[in-house]
């Protein structure tokens, strides 16, 4: 049978003989999985089924959720098929679940291949005019922007991806692409349409106008100040953690710095500033969700580099684990190794709470009920 119809009907039982991670704090000891799901309790099986014993911690999949299916490594759109080999990349390093923060290609086909990670698409970005990089947004002026919203909420899974600033050529640094208005409407047309709104935002300036606005979730969000760590942590809006990314923000800033010094200084104090800021979130209670920026400037494959720059901000392992597994499943609605749910989890050799480096050595990958890596 291929990939794309795999029936997981016809995959031995798997008896998980634990513990079996159900939250940072609640374990059982054991669990089966059978016909794609898991089972707290040992199911009714015919005479004669295989059953598969595997020993070892098991945990949720892990979730990134500001990934890029069908951007390569030159920023164009890329086939479908390399999309899938994006994917799947990503499904060996144990990613299970992935939000895809625009991408420049339809990846919904990706969606009905059973092989690969769940996909939940936001569509295409939508970007200012000539504020972004070449090639990747749906450009429009603000009053076309509310319009593309809603079209792009129809695109979408649920999810509009809004780019809120980026570098500003006449000021030469970064700045919001868009007014107080621009921003309070692109929520009402996303919020309207039955969708969830999110920005990309670098800039300091750009995150009191997105918070004013009612925006679900941020991107990236390099600019945290106090006072806005505590407007986010009040109003439960999560900070999807691209710390990965926001390394290579010394790159940008050498080759903006001859024409644009000012961006490049900028660029290096947020870059300074991550594990500080990162720290500071968490422990102000804003929720981080794991995210890598995977496509495009940056290879498939690295959710693991990025558990560890959360590390290296102050993070137990704990908090790792649940930015990476049950946090982004509970803001995403979907189930993680609840009675009844897909089997989308891992086998690690020991428990991965005090010491995340453990998913690095995972003896199993199981999607949907059947072990893929």
């Amino acid at each position: 049978m291929s990939a794309t119809t795999a029936d997981p009907r016809t995959s031995p039982v798997l008896h998980l003989r634990g513990p079996i991670l159900l939250g940072p704090e609640q374990e059982l000891s054991e669990a089966w999985v059978a016909e794609g799901r898991i089972h707290h309790q040992r199911p009714e099986l015919a005479a004669g089924t295989e059953i598969q014993e595997i020993d070892g911690v098991v945990v949720p999949g892990l979730a990134d959720l500001h990934c890029h299916l069908g951007i390569g490594d030159g920023g164009e759109g890329t086939t479908l098929e390399t999309a899938r080999q994006q994917a799947l990349t990503d499904r060996d390093t144990g990613v299970l679940l992935i939000r895809d923060a625009g991408s420049i290609i339809d990846s919904s086909p990706l969606q009905q291949q059973h092989d690969l990670p769940r996909l939940i698409r936001c569509g295409r970005h939508l970007a200012r005019t000539r504020r972004y990089l070449i090639g990747y947004a749906d450009e429009v002026e603000p009053e076309d922007l509310p319009a593309a919203v809603t079209r792009e909420a129809g695109r979408g899974d649920g999810w509009v991806k809004l780019v809120g600033d980026w570098i500003d050529r006449t000021a030469g640094d970064l700045t919001p692409c868009w007014d107080a208005e621009d921003f309070a409407a692109a929520a009402r047309a996303a919020h309207e349409a039955g969708a969830r709104i999110t920005t990309h935002t670098f800039d300091e300036a750009t995150l009191p106008l997105a918070l004013d606005a009612g925006f679900d979730c941020l991107e990236h969000a390099t600019g945290l100040t106090d006072e806005t760590i505590a407007r986010a942590a009040d109003a439960g809006i999560p900070v999807v953690t691209t710390l990965v990314n926001v390394d290579e923000f010394e790159t940008y800033a050498q080759q903006g710095e001859k024409k644009f010094p000012a961006y490049a200084g900028h660029m290096r104090r947020l870059r300074a500033g991550r594990y500080e800021r990162t720290r500071d979130a968490h422990d102000a209670g804003v929720q981080l969700l794991v995210g890598t920026d995977s496509g495009g400037v940056l290879g498939h494959g690295i959710i693991h580099d990025e558990l560890d720059e959360l590390s290296r901000a102050g993070l137990d392992g704990a908090a790792v684990l649940d930015a990476a597994t049950w946090a982004p499943r509970r803001f995403l609605g979907v189930p993680a190794l609840e009675d009844g749910a897909p089997a989308d989890l891992l086998v690690v050799p020991g428990d991965p709470r005090p010491d995340h480096r453990l998913l690095r050595h995972r003896t199993h990958v199981v999607l949907g009920g059947r072990i893929v890596a």
